[in-house]
């Protein structure tokens, strides 16, 4: 089950079916099912005080995934800024729709595996979520 939920923001607007059907399709590209993933909509201070409390990370940023995946089934709980996706949207010169997609499937990819610590692993994260981006559209 995949659920939206809002902590101490207004929770945006998404077409949850459409979504939902979407995530389990890139899943499922990478030989995964979708067990239970939570995503938890806050502001920039929340997700500072998450990045802080459960991380030791003292900065401010756009996603937090917890992964409790096991063997080929997607679970976790993912945390995601909306002030930090409208500010990277305007950033990047895009809609705050399409930059807040990029980052429900960034985390769904942090679930299968995929890193971006490094240029390299950054580029290949980059690469996946315009497939997955493309597929939604």
């Amino acid at each position: 089950m995949i659920r939206f939920t809002n902590d101490s923001i207004d929770m945006p607007t998404l077409d949850e079916r459409r979504i939902t059907r979407w995530i389990r399709a890139v899943a499922a590209d990478y030989g995964f099912s979708v067990g239970n993933i939570n995503y938890i909509f806050c502001s920039d201070e929340r997700e500072l005080e998450v990045n802080r409390e459960f991380l030791g990370h003292d900065y401010y940023t756009d996603i937090i995934t917890f992964d409790y995946s096991t063997a080929n089934t997607l679970n976790g709980d993912i945390f995601i800024s909306l002030d930090t996706v409208r500010s990277n949207a305007e950033t990047v010169g895009c809609s705050f729709e399409n930059e807040l997609n990029r980052i429900l499937i960034h985390g769904v990819l942090h679930l299968t595996g995929q890193g971006d610590k490094t240029p390299e692993t950054k580029a290949e994260m980059t690469r996946k979520e315009d497939l997955a981006l493309a597929k939604l559209s």
